[in-house]
């Protein structure tokens, strides 16, 4: 499940692409301080913090004017951080092998999600059903870790499908015209194909697997500026505090910055677990962020990732989060 050498290149290049023809600031004028490169994904984790960022004028606040780029998932940020494409990116659980083997640090944790699952085509209910069958996943994502526990859990494995790697927008395309019977996949992009095969079927999903935490993340380059990241950690933690105490309020600002309807927003944001910065920091300083990003970990070797759960204090700044929060 390594991304192979030529994903990895092409990842470089569709960053450079999404950085030339995607980017965009937010609401901080240009005299609003240094300037920040922060990637997301466009779904209600990935946007909802930076648009509470900046409608409450958090970034002016802290002395940064954000420069924004969307981006189809994880590993393409994580290639663009290690390219200084970035300062900032966003990655769901399915990525976090990448900042486990060094690749980037992890300066925040932003919510709990159960949004992936493993759809098939009409008459296909069951992942045992998808044996020998095309199924499209998007290499190193959290489709492709909901795709690989699902097969775990049915007693089967990659062998026993036929796997097309897939960017996550020729999933959706491939699907609707029944060029693959399967996917691994997330909300709100199963939305987007429901729209045109309401009759799929939802064979597996994260929140099947309540014995695991899904937790997404903010990451930096793998080595950064420290004062910086402490300034944005700050930014984010004002920002999930006040997502936090107006859920209403953050759909309706995501909605904005992603300029789709508020509705399908909402009903993103039902698949996620939001947090306060409280509570993350308690749960850093008594191990349980640790205890959720070892259990990834564990999956990641299963799948060939990772050779080893690395410690996490190896790549999440959990001192950084607490510090900032305490300053």
């Amino acid at each position: 499940m390594r991304l192979p050498q030529r994903a990895l290149t092409a990842a470089v290049a569709v960053s450079a692409l999404a950085l030339s023809v995607t980017g965009c600031s937010g609401d901080s004028s240009a005299d609003g301080g240094s300037t920040v490169r922060f990637g997301y994904i466009s779904d209600y984790n990935g946007a909802s913090l930076l648009a509470v960022a900046d409608e409450q004028g958090l970034w002016k606040e802290a002395g940064l004017t954000p420069e924004y780029s969307t981006f189809t998932n994880g590993p393409l940020q994580i290639q663009a951080l290690g390219s200084d494409n970035l300062d900032f990116g966003y990655i769901g659980p399915g990525a976090m092998w990448l900042p486990a083997s060094g690749k980037a640090k992890v300066v925040a944790i932003n919510t709990l999600a159960r949004a992936d699952r493993v759809i098939a085509q009409p008459g296909i209910t069951s992942v045992e059903d998808l044996k020998g069958k095309k199924v499209g996943v998007p290499e190193g994502t959290s489709g492709a870790m909901a795709l690989d526990l699902a097969l775990q859990k049915a007693g089967m494995s990659e062998k026993d499908i036929e796997k097309v790697p897939m960017d996550p927008s020729t999933i959706v395309s491939a699907f609707v015209s029944g060029q693959i019977d399967g996917a691994g996949l997330w909300y709100p992009l199963i939305d987007t194909i429901k729209a045109k095969k309401p009759e799929l079927n939802e064979v597996a999903s994260t929140a099947d697997f309540t014995d695991r935490a899904f937790p997404t993340a903010f990451v930096a380059p793998a080595k950064s500026d420290a004062k910086l990241n402490s300034k944005v950690v700050e930014v984010l933690q004002k920002a999930n505090d006040w997502r936090a105490a107006h859920p209403d309020g953050a759909i309706d600002a995501a909605a904005s910055l992603l300029k789709v309807d508020r509705a399908k927003v909402a009903a993103d944001a039902a698949n996620v677990e939001t947090l306060s910065t409280a509570d993350l920091v308690a749960r850093t300083e008594d191990g349980t962020v640790d205890g959720w990003l070892d259990g990834l970990g564990a999956f990641f070797v299963d799948t060939g990732q990772l050779r080893k759960v690395p410690a996490a204090d190896t790549y999440y700044e959990g001192d950084l989060y607490t510090k900032a929060y305490k300053k």
